[in-house]
């Protein structure tokens, strides 16, 4: 829409309303007006009325109706006699013969008032004449007519309706005139402003187009031309300093928006004025922060502290600490104050060493633990060659310190391999090579390998293959490797003489294999950490004082390969008793 068009609409809308208020006002007005007179000069006859019937004689029902016809023609009213009970007795409208068809007034509003105070008023809508009616009632006060009690006069509202079409009329008549001259006059003015407005509405297209040449010509003398010529003169400087502006976010957002480090601004109330993606990250923000104080988005006392510190003009070296948001990651922060001109603020820094903090952990957990494994059948290998070197004159004996000799060397290369394959695992060194692998295959495989084992121990493997779940998507090599060791960790761990059950199902997408052993299970506090890295559960779990020889890395290398697969491991135990190793494969 254009200007023009607007500032005639606008002319015209404001002639419209108040005309449309005007006659609004005015009609109010003389509607109370009539409505108050008619109402003054209604209680006045309906006082009457009743002053006249306080000194009539007793009369009957059908002299009492007779009454009523000839007070309401001179009243130019309908009049009703009502009876103590609210029985209509009376009633200028109703032929008597059909005055015991109507509805008891007992609960009409202007009767209840007029027993009550003596005079009761009320407008309503009549269904026995159709119209909105004016009703006024007042008590009898006559012994001699115990038949009337009240006596009730009503009014049609319609001189009200004819007056007020009186004022609409002239009203409309009036507003049509003024409008045919607000029409006139907002045409003439709307296109002398438009042509001048169309002027610098041009410009100001050439100015977002980019073209900050040529200035607006014919502007005038008066407030337009003047507005007319500073938007000349603005418009290039502001041009000029956007471009420069432009420039310098566009950098800075691009600087932020790369950086690993979260950064927030704050001004000097501490309300937020820039944070970066990482910031959002690392403090787990939704939506935009707006305005908001950082102490909304960031609890910590060392952070407002050092922003405090930032404010006041110095600058503050990192500390590290949790925030409530990631309390298991670790964050280094650092303040700096900024100020431009006479504006203070200050900017935080965010750098996340989680991952830092935790290699040096397990770097440090994993020395710790190699030279932990390797020590101890080392000292042991040791202790024995000494024995050996110094001669032992028992055959039988020097034999027991050679197997114990060559079984500590096997696990101390156990231990290495185990070693070198996760190495390759971590590296990603392992390919995969997906074919079709029959469950039952898998279950012959690592049941064969371990079948010495479980015949030492007495041990029962059981199978319970689904038909749904007879095969599965993966690597048969890194499928039987992870078995195996689920089934050896199963057979070092049942009684002697226990089941172990091998089985597979089908589940939302996966075909899910379980190892499900008869031991004393795992203890709840251990279920969340048994594939980690050398991790040892409780001793209760052992069988009793016999080492299973075992590196410790065998879950470990277990997850690797199902996590290789996209599937997921996990333990928990059976309500029966016993640990429950489940393996999921993603049916791919």
């Amino acid at each position: 829409m254009t200007f023009r068009t607007r500032l005639f609409l606008g002319s015209l809308a404001a002639a419209g309303a108040t005309l449309v208020v005007a006659t609004v006002l005015v009609s109010w007005s003389l509607r109370q007006s009539v409505s108050e007179r008619i109402e003054r000069s209604l209680v006045s006859q309906a006082r009457l009325t009743a002053e006249l019937l306080s000194g009539q004689r007793a009369s009957t029902r059908a002299e009492l109706d007779l009454e009523a016809d000839t007070l309401g023609r001179l009243a130019e009213a309908r009049v009703t006699f009502i009876a103590p009970d609210g029985t209509v007795v009376g009633d200028s409208e109703v032929p008597s013969q059909g005055l015991g068809s109507v509805d008891n007034h007992a609960d009409r509003p202007e009767v209840r008032a007029a027993h009550a105070h003596g005079l009761g008023v009320s407008t309503r809508y009549s269904d026995t004449v159709d119209a909105d009616m004016l009703y006024v009632a007042v008590t009898v006060r006559n012994s001699l007519v115990p038949d009337v009690s009240v006596v009730r006069l009503a009014l049609p509202l319609t001189e009200v309706r004819e007056q007020l079409a009186v004022v609409r009329r002239a009203a409309l008549a009036a507003a049509a005139t003024g409008l045919a001259s607000a029409l006139a006059l907002a045409w003439i003015t709307s296109a002398l402003l438009a042509r001048r407005m169309r002027a610098i509405a041009d410009a100001a297209r050439r100015y977002a187009a980019g073209d900050l040449t040529r200035p607006v010509r014919d502007g005038g003398s008066d407030e337009i031309g003047t507005v007319a010529r500073a938007l000349d003169d603005t418009v290039r400087e502001v041009g000029r300093r956007a471009g420069e502006l432009a420039a310098d976010r566009a950098r800075m957002e691009a600087i932020l928006g790369g950086m690993i480090e979260g950064v927030l601004v704050v001004d000097a109330q501490g309300r937020l004025q820039l944070v970066n993606a990482a910031a959002r990250r690392m403090l787990k923000l939704t939506g935009d922060p707006g305005d908001r104080h950082y102490l909304e988005i960031v609890r910590h006392p060392e952070i407002a502290a050092q922003i405090g510190a930032a404010l006041a003009g110095t600058a503050t070296d990192g500390r590290e600490l949790t925030l409530p948001q990631e309390p298991n990651a670790i964050f280094v922060a650092r303040t700096a104050p900024v100020a431009t001109g006479v504006t203070r603020g200050a900017v935080l820094v965010l750098h996340d060493i989680s991952d830092l903090r935790r290699a040096d952990q397990v770097r440090r957990d994993f020395v710790a633990n190699v030279s932990h494994e390797l020590r101890t059948p080392l000292t042991a290998v040791r202790g024995y060659v000494e024995a050996l070197l110094d001669g032992v004159p028992d055959p039988e004996q020097s034999q027991r310190f050679l197997e114990t000799i060559a079984r500590h060397t096997l696990r101390m290369e156990r231990l290495v391999r185990d070693l070198l394959r996760l190495a390759r695992l971590d590296a990603g060194q392992e390919s995969l090579e997906r074919v079709v692998c029959r469950i039952d295959a898998l279950f012959n495989a690592v049941e064969a390998d371990l079948a010495e084992a479980a015949e030492a121990r007495a041990v029962t493997v059981t199978r319970d293959i689904a038909p749904e779940a007879a095969a599965v998507n993966g690597d048969p090599a890194k499928l039987h490797d992870a078995l195996r060791n689920l089934l050896e960790n199963a057979i070092n761990y049942s009684p002697e003489g226990g089941t172990i059950t091998l089985a597979s199902r089908r589940h939302d997408g996966h075909v899910v294999i379980t190892v499900t052993d008869e031991g004393p299970g795992i203890p709840a506090s251990d279920l969340r950490r048994v594939f980690e890295r050398f991790y040892r559960v409780d001793k209760a779990r052992s069988r009793g004082a016999r080492d299973p020889g075992g590196t410790g890395l065998g879950l470990a290398i277990v997850r690797h390969l199902i996590e290789l697969h996209g599937g997921r491991v996990s333990a928990h135990n059976a309500a029966t008793g016993g640990a429950v190793m489940t393996v999921e494969i993603p049916d791919l």
